[in-house]
């Protein structure tokens, strides 16, 4: 396990240079090893402009060896005003001569996923730019409405895209932990990438597949939509993933966007109107 970054409350975050759009975000990591494993094998930063979930495979400590040497490199993204797909990639390829240089001859197959969003480097567009490689996912909630931002690199993801079976078959495959693409498996690094605006009242859930074996989307959106804080929630979908079973190691970081420039989330704005005292 590494853990780069720290959790913050209503931080000012910019945009990028020559930008005069400030964000005001808020956001919480958690990793558990889970009730199952002895060693976690997760990782994950919060430095922006940079979030990202690693997820490591591999005998012995050669998960954990991949997940750290990713997240170790992203965090060299951090203290920017914003990154782009060139650097995400850069520090991917960097990350795999960690991993060979660390994990020797012995542990064959050490990998890692590798999934999060990025503050976009456009200074007058605010967007996400959200990349994956493996079965790591990207959520957002808006307005009461989850949607998934990611398309897993799995087996499963495969038969579901082909027809073979439905999501409803695909939340109890045995094959369900099987993934196609990884970070240090006999290929490049390149992930797959999308773009989302970045809205007030915007939630973003950032996880590894020891929570979405334990929960499904349903409930997911619940937790999400029912925590008041990036905090609570964040800690509320780890401890329901123990209650479930706890079988892999979990780990989540939930984004909060209060406000982006001088347009504020408005049921905030709300809910401090209906406090204020009346005159």
């Amino acid at each position: 396990m590494n853990v780069r970054g720290e959790n913050a409350v209503r931080e000012r975050v910019s945009l990028g240079e020559g930008s005069e759009i400030e964000l005001e975000l808020s956001w919480h990591g958690i990793t558990h090893v889970g009730l199952r494993r002895e060693v976690n094998q997760d990782s994950f930063v919060t430095i922006p402009p940079v979030f990202s979930v690693a997820d490591g495979m591999g005998g012995h400590e050669a998960g954990e060896i991949a997940s750290q040497a990713v997240v170790r490199r992203l965090a060299e993204l951090g203290g920017r005003v914003s990154a782009n797909e060139a650097s995400i990639e850069a520090r991917l390829i960097e990350a795999i001569d960690d991993i060979e240089l660390n994990v020797g001859e012995t542990e064959l197959g050490a990998g890692t996923t590798v999934t999060g969003v990025v503050l976009g480097h456009d200074p007058h567009a605010p967007n996400w730019l959200v990349f994956n490689i493996g079965d790591s996912r990207v959520y957002q909630l808006f307005k009461g409405a989850l949607s998934q931002l990611t398309i897993d690199h799995s087996v499963v993801q495969h038969l579901v895209d082909t027809g073979q079976i439905t999501e409803e078959e695909a939340e109890y495959h045995p094959h369900s932990n099987v993934i196609t693409r990884a970070v240090g498996i006999g290929e490049e690094p390149i992930p797959d990438y999308g773009t989302v605006a970045i809205v007030p009242g915007q939630r973003l859930l950032i996880c590894s597949d020891g929570l979405t074996k334990e929960l499904t989307d349903a409930g997911i959106a619940h937790y999400l939509t029912e925590a008041a804080t990036a905090q609570e929630a964040a800690e509320v979908l780890v401890d329901q993933a123990l209650v479930n079973a706890g079988r892999d190691n979990v780990t989540v970081i939930v984004i909060d966007v209060h406000a982006v420039g001088d347009v504020h989330d408005t049921r905030e704005v709300e809910t401090i109107a209906s406090s204020a005292p009346a005159e």
